[in-house]
């Protein structure tokens, strides 16, 4: 129980940083972006070579990798339920935070819950069905803005026309990755080889 206090007591610290500004990384996630996109109430733009998911998004993967992991849910979808308390503790996401991400997940289709003593969280459908790019876009949105645009909208002109078809190309790799993995795969561990390859290259992880 004592460990379980902890990390909310961390989840919670964390989180009231980045709010305060004083930190800008929460769960390892690049939070520049966050912030471009008007999520943390800030306008600074964000930086390309930042990966552009919020803390909200990384809490959510989270949530429901657990969710499939300890439900039983990566092959029936629905389990045995889970308390939004028995997942903060899991992954020292702070409880309160949780519950606004979790509602997002039950109006978007994800997942599902019941109230009572037997009451708790499963996934709508089973996790090989469900793949990371619907949880981004049912928290967040659309996957790949420019200055809180999406690529498509943005005029270009003269000598940076091109630079829209950068974007909007970049947008298009991104979702083939995200639509690849799915929740199963995330929460088994087993991830698909084009992802497996490119975590190989030392140049990924810098």
């Amino acid at each position: 129980m004592a460990k379980g206090s902890s990390g909310r007591d961390s989840g919670l610290a964390e989180w009231a940083g980045f709010r305060a500004g004083r930190i800008d990384r929460i769960g390892q996630i690049p939070c520049a972006v966050c912030r471009g996109n008007g999520w943390a109430g800030g306008g600074r733009p964000a930086s390309l070579s930042d990966m552009r998911l919020s803390a909200r998004v990384d809490y959510a993967l989270r949530a429901v990798a657990e969710l499939a992991s300890v439900t039983g849910g990566v092959s029936t979808g629905r389990g045995r339920t889970v308390t939004a308390d028995q997942i903060a503790r899991a992954q020292e996401i702070p409880p309160k935070f949780l519950e606004s991400i979790l509602l997002q997940l039950r109006r978007g289709g994800v997942v599902r819950a019941q109230r009572g003593p037997e009451g708790g969280y499963w996934l709508a459908r089973p996790a090989e069905e469900i793949s990371l790019a619907e949880v981004i876009r049912v928290i967040d949105g659309p996957l790949a803005h420019v200055r809180g645009q999406r690529p498509e909208q943005l005029g270009y002109h003269g000598a940076a026309r091109a630079l829209q078809d950068v974007w909007i190309a970049l947008r298009a790799s991104e979702r083939q990755i995200l639509e690849l993995v799915t929740v199963a795969d995330v929460a088994g561990g087993t991830l698909p080889p084009r992802v497996t390859d490119l975590v190989a290259d030392p140049r990924a992880w810098t």
